[in-house]
């Protein structure tokens, strides 16, 4: 085989795509709920990022941060004005950008002396990645499961455990790093109150927030971050997936505090930013932010959630037992394997995505409308009804 046997796709090759539906070769349309994991936030074949695209490709593709690349500072200030943030790394995956997070934790620290205060909380049932560190940082024992020897710097506690996370604060620890909605974890939603009590406490410890907004940022909740929903300001925030609407790109987002522990050649990526990645970036943010767009994926999701809890959740009671999540990030938890229902909702022609807890997610592009989430009931209904 000539492509690595690291994945298993379903049998079912897209040939195109055009708003929220995705054809296979044969012509088949799909009702598309994965939206390639979260990514595609303006839907397939948007006419301003194919525009985008194609009027950059003819300027020049890449010429990495050797020179001035002018659409960075363009994309960072949009990000930076509606944002906590007072600097932007761009990098190209969430990967990159929690590796980011890791690193300027513990240099921020190391700079102003306390050499030793290096290691970084997180929580089971987190996923930050597939590189090595972001590997044991989640601690996944089926993700990590050889590729040791174990990266040291992480203290994993148990998810919702308040007694586990404080026994585990000493002055060791840099930060704590934690997703606003654990995406491959289940669609866990941080309470309000918990992510107030982490600022509390990172507040009250000199300790550093690291809030991972990979899959639920970028306006995936209704707002431009989900952790704009509890009113806190984390002090760093890495993110990819629906900022570059389909086109690889990553980004670490940095408070003015420390943002100024990195300087010239400590960080750097050869393809970070480059300009077409930048191009299409900088159309996304123009209709994300808009505020009746982000509205819009507040009411819609809202829709979507209350359709799902009055009909599919009273209705099978014996095949889903909780519907969570918040805006197009959404949930259905099943009595049965996930994967029979998501089969059986392809068959019905709507595409999603399992997650751990038993979880089917639901991660439609953010320009899903009434009708759409009419359409994936009818269908959700008919998958259930198979069973």
């Amino acid at each position: 085989m000539s492509v690595l046997n690291v994945y298993n796709p379903i049998d079912l090759e897209i040939d195109h795509g055009d708003g929220v539906y995705v054809y296979s070769e044969d012509g088949t349309r799909y009702l598309d709920f994965t939206s390639g994991i979260g990514v595609l936030s303006l839907g397939y074949s948007h006419p301003a990022l194919v525009a985008a695209l194609k009027d950059q490709a003819e300027k020049i593709w890449h010429c990495s941060n050797l020179f001035k690349i002018n659409k960075q500072k363009i994309v960072a200030e949009k990000i930076a004005k509606h944002s906590f943030a007072d600097s932007i790394f761009f990098c190209n995956s969430g990967a990159e950008a929690t590796e980011t997070s890791i690193k300027v934790a513990r240099k921020f620290h190391h700079d102003l002396g306390f050499k030793n205060k290096n290691k970084i909380i997180t929580f089971q049932g987190a996923f930050h990645g597939r590189t090595l560190a972001s590997l044991y940082a989640a601690n996944n024992e089926s993700h990590i499961k050889g590729f040791g020897p174990k990266v040291d710097g992480f203290i994993n506690v148990p998810f919702a455990d308040h007694e586990a996370l404080h026994n585990a604060i000493d002055d060791s620890v840099a930060a704590i790093m934690v997703e606003t909605i654990l995406g491959e974890g289940g669609i866990k939603v941080i309470p309000k109150e918990c992510l107030l009590g982490l600022r509390k406490i990172c507040d009250e410890r000199n300790i550093l927030l690291i809030l991972d907004e990979v899959q639920c940022g970028i306006g995936r909740t209704g707002k431009f971050f989900a952790f704009e929903w509890s009113k806190i300001e984390p002090d760093i925030v890495p993110i990819a997936k629906g900022i570059g609407g389909g086109f690889p790109l990553g980004a670490c987002l940095l408070n003015k505090k420390v943002s100024k522990c990195m300087t010239v050649g400590t960080h750097g990526s050869t393809f970070g930013g480059n300009p077409l990645a930048m191009s299409v970036a900088n159309v996304v943010l123009d209709h994300i932010l808009k505020k009746d767009f982000l509205e819009h994926v507040q009411k819609v999701g809202d829709y979507l959630k209350k359709k799902l809890e009055e009909e599919i959740l009273k209705s099978f009671p014996s095949l889903i037992e909780e519907v969570r999540g918040k805006g197009l990030m959404l949930g259905i938890k099943s009595k049965i394997s996930n994967e029979i229902i998501i089969e059986q909702m392809r068959n019905e022609k709507i595409l999603t995505v399992k997650a751990s807890d038993n979880i089917i997610r639901l991660l439609p592009p953010l320009i899903l409308q009434n009708s759409h989430v009419d359409e994936a009931i009818e269908k959700i209904k008919k998958a259930l009804s198979r069973i």
